[in-house]
C-alpha cells in the first residue's frame, strides 16, 4: 500500500471516528448551533425596524435588514462551530488516545486531517442550517445566479477551513477542554466586531480600522456582494488572501505542536 493510499485510508477513518462523536454527543454542536440561531431572531425581530431605518436612511422595512444581517450570521456560525473542533482536539490530546495512536501504525497527519475535514463538513451543515431559518424568514438573494451560489458556498468553505485550522492549533495547545472553548471563543467574537450587524462606517471613528481589516469584514462584503449584489471592490482578494494566510498558518502551528512529545 503506497503512502499516499494509506494516507487517505486513515483519514477517512479518523474522519468517521469525529463524525461518530459528533452524533453521539450533539449537546456541543448544537449549543453553538443556537448562538446564531438566536442573534439571528433578536436583531431581525427585536432590533429590525430600528436597525433597517439606520442602514438604509430611510423608513424601517425589516426585509432589509434580514438581507443585511444574514452574511454575517453565517460567518458567525462557521466561528461558532469551530470552538467545538478546538474543544474536541483538546479532549483527544488530554485523555490519553493521541498517545495510543502514536504506539500505531497509521498516518501520523490522519488525526488532524480527520478532524479538520469533519470540521468543515459540520460547518457546512451549520450554514445550511441557519441559512433555511433565514429563508424561513423572509431572507432572499437578490438575482443571484446558480454561479455567484456556487463561489458563496465556496467562500464559506475556505473560511471553514481556515478557522479549522486556527481552532485545531487552539485546542492542540489548551490543557483541558475548558480552556481550549476560552482560547477559540475570538473566532466567535471578531464577527461580532465586523460589519455583520452595522455598516463600518456608522461605527465609532477609532474603532473603523479594527472593523475594516480584520478577517471577517472581507469575507461578510465578499458574501454580500455574491448574494445580494452589492459592490465587493477589492473584499474579495482580501477574503480570499485572509483564508490562505490563516489555513497556511494554522496548518504549520497545528503540525509543529502535534509533532512534539505527547502531554
Amino acid at each position: 500500500m503506497t503512502s499516499l493510499s494509506l494516507a487517505v485510508r486513515d483519514s477517512s477513518t479518523m474522519l468517521r471516528r469525529n463524525l461518530l462523536h459528533a452524533r453521539r454527543y450533539p449537546s456541543l454542536t448544537l449549543n453553538l448551533l443556537l448562538t446564531p440561531v438566536m442573534l439571528l431572531l433578536l436583531f431581525v425581530y427585536i432590533f429590525g425596524d430600528v436597525m433597517s431605518a439606520g442602514i438604509g436612511g430611510g423608513g424601517a422595512d425589516r426585509a432589509d435588514y434580514i438581507a443585511y444581517i444574514v452574511p454575517g450570521i453565517l460567518l458567525l456560525t462557521i466561528g461558532g462551530t469551530t470552538i467545538g473542533t478546538a474543544v474536541s482536539v483538546s479532549n483527544d490530546m488530554t485523555e490519553g488516545i493521541i498517545a495510543r495512536f502514536r504506539t500505531m501504525a497509521i498516518h501520523r497527519g490522519s488525526v488532524l486531517i480527520g478532524h479538520v475535514v469533519g470540521s468543515v463538513l459540520q460547518c457546512v451543515a451549520s450554514v445550511v442550517l441557519v441559512g433555511a431559518v433565514a429563508v424561513a424568514i423572509g431572507f432572499r438573494a437578490k438575482d443571484a445566479t446558480a454561479l455567484e451560489w456556487l463561489a458563496a458556498l465556496g467562500l464559506l468553505t475556505l473560511v471553514a477551513l481556515s478557522l479549522t485550522w486556527i481552532a485545531v492549533g487552539m485546542g492542540l495547545v489548551s490543557p483541558n477542554a475548558e480552556a481550549a472553548s476560552n482560547n477559540a471563543l475570538p473566532l466567535m467574537v471578531l464577527p461580532l466586531l465586523s460589519s455583520a450587524f452595522v455598516p463600518v462606517h456608522a461605527m465609532p471613528g477609532w474603532f473603523q480600522p479594527v472593523a475594516e481589516y480584520q478577517p471577517f469584514t472581507p469575507a461578510i462584503e465578499t458574501l454580500r456582494g455574491l448574494l445580494l449584489g452589492t459592490g465587493i471592490g477589492n473584499n474579495g482578494w482580501i477574503a480570499l488572501a485572509w483564508c490562505l494566510a490563516l489555513t497556511v498558518l494554522g496548518y504549520r502551528w497545528s503540525k509543529k505542536v502535534f509533532d512534539r512529545d505527547p502531554r
